[in-house]
C-alpha cells in the first residue's frame, strides 16, 4: 500500500498571509488560526494511522505547524497591543498620530 503524503503548502501560504495581515491591527490571527487548525487536524489524522503516512511529510507538516503557531502568537500579541492602544489613547489620537507620521514621511520625500 502506498503511503499518503501531507502537503504543508496551504498551511505555509495561509501563515505567510496571516503574517502580512499582522499590519492591519493583528487581524492576521484569522488566517494563521485557520492554518493552525488545518495543520493540527492533518497531524492528528497522521497520528491515528502512522503507517499510512510518509514520515518526511509528517515532519514537514509539523514544521509548518510550528511556524504557524509562531505567526499566530505574533498576531495575537499585536492585536492585544492594538486593542490596548485604542483603549488607552483612543481611536482619534491614533489616527492623528498616523496622519502626522504620513505628513513627515511626505515632507522627507
Amino acid at each position: 500500500m502506498e503511503q499518503q503524503k501531507l502537503n504543508p503548502t496551504i498551511v505555509y501560504v495561509l501563515a505567510i498571509l496571516g503574517l502580512l495581515c499582522c499590519c492591519f491591527g493583528g487581524l492576521g490571527f484569522i488566517l494563521a488560526g485557520i492554518a493552525f487548525i488545518i495543520a493540527n487536524s492533518k497531524l492528528n489524522a497522521a497520528k491515528m494511522n502512522p503507517e499510512n503516512y510518509d514520515v518526511s511529510s509528517v515532519k514537514a507538516m509539523n514544521t509548518a505547524k510550528i511556524v504557524t503557531l509562531i505567526i499566530l502568537i505574533i498576531n495575537i500579541l499585536y492585536l492585544i497591543s492594538t486593542i490596548y492602544q485604542i483603549y488607552t489613547i483612543g481611536w482619534d489620537e491614533m489616527m492623528e498620530r498616523s496622519r502626522d507620521i504620513m505628513e513627515q514621511w511626505e515632507q522627507n520625500q
